[in-house]
């Protein structure tokens, strides 16, 4: 701590990022990224962005990409806002349109980065609690609210709610924007997207980091009534007008714009997943039902802490999050075939062991 720090500075608890090890040779299942490359078209739009225009600005408006994003989803330009990652979209949400004295709503188990912008922007929430199977039940965001957010696929348990739950989120909540984080859901979940139309009051943000194999680029985006969406952008345009870079407009554009390759790489995952859930529950774990590139297991005879650390010593990492409801989980990205087969016969010789 430093005297010269301002008193928010003291007051933060800051938002702990999955490890990135610095060693080689590992199998590293812990922070959800793709096992596979991206598209080559986009390797190939950064390649041939790489000139002497990047001593020029981005657009600051992102428009092409903006437009192809639309496009895909039957909407206009104005419903589309792109940010430096989905976190950035998220953190330009909480500070643009959940500042209404009453708490913001969210689960007790989710992505950890909303009790922390809370805590940036002074801004109350009250977490509601999944209930025994790790779910989330609409019916339990009834208190008076600033705005409710819902991870959908939920992060970390990987289990979506359906599109009838979210409507009636929205319309139970007409005053109060609903957002539905979808960084997981082009892994078998249905977005909300076709309900903006209906609901002025819904904006969704997705990223490219996951089923676009783009963690590396930093780019997301969010969907929503252009009202919401003017929002964001009076913040961003308050905060920092180039949020996204030559290199990452042209690579993200050409990956919107490869379907063939982004049905492929999905499909892959989620077969490889249905592999992995039969395996672990050969092996006796409880595995949720996900609809994400992860799984969330946990074993009724062994420790999770000892099983990440005994899986670290064979060089396969993986995700434990501590918490009260959290502890006995490990998450689990799904990786290649080889990888994940590597994961079953190390998690088969640590659950037989002592037994």
């Amino acid at each position: 701590m430093s005297r010269f720090w301002s008193p928010l500075v003291h007051r933060l608890t800051p938002y702990v990022p999955g490890e990135q090890p610095r060693i080689t040779n590992i199998i590293k299942l812990n922070t959800n990224e793709s096992p596979y490359g991206p598209s080559p078209k986009a390797i190939a739009a950064i390649q041939e962005a790489t000139s002497d225009s990047l001593r020029l600005y981005p657009d600051p408006e992102s428009l092409a990409l903006r437009e192809a994003i639309a496009a895909r989803h039957g909407l206009t330009a104005q419903h589309v806002f792109i940010g430096n990652g989905s976190d950035e979209v998220l953190a330009h949400a909480f500070q643009a349109l959940f500042s209404h004295g009453d708490p913001i709503l969210f689960p007790d188990v989710t992505y950890s980065f909303y009790p922390v912008y809370c805590g940036l922007y002074g801004l109350p929430f009250q977490t509601v609690p999944l209930d025994d199977t790790m779910r989330i039940r609409p019916e339990d965001y009834t208190t008076p609210n600033s705005g409710i957010i819902i991870a959908n696929p939920n992060a970390p348990t990987g289990i979506a709610l359906s599109p009838g739950d979210i409507e009636n989120l929205l319309a139970s909540h007409p005053d109060r924007v609903v957002l539905i984080d979808e960084a997981y859901v082009d892994f078998g979940a249905d977005s909300a997207i076709p309900l903006i139309a209906r609901y002025p009051n819904l904006l969704v943000v997705q990223t490219l980091s996951k089923s676009r194999a783009l963690a590396g680029l930093r780019v997301g985006f969010a969907l929503g009534n252009p009202d919401l969406i003017e929002a964001l952008v009076r913040v961003k345009d308050s905060f920092n007008s180039y949020p996204l870079d030559r290199l990452a407009q042209a690579g993200a554009l050409a990956s919107i714009e490869d379907e063939a390759w982004f049905s492929e790489s999905v499909a892959k995952i989620m077969a490889t997943r249905t592999n992995l859930s039969a395996s672990l529950t050969g092996l006796g774990f409880e595995v949720l039902p996900s609809c994400a590139n992860f799984v969330y297991v946990r074993h009724p005879d062994r420790d999770a802490a000892m099983v990440a650390a005994a899986l670290r010593e064979r060089a396969i990492i993986v995700r434990h999050l501590k918490g009260p409801r959290t502890s006995p989980w490990l998450r689990v990205t799904i990786g290649t075939d080889p990888q994940c087969a590597a994961l079953a016969d190390a998690l088969g010789t640590i659950v037989r062991r002592n037994t």
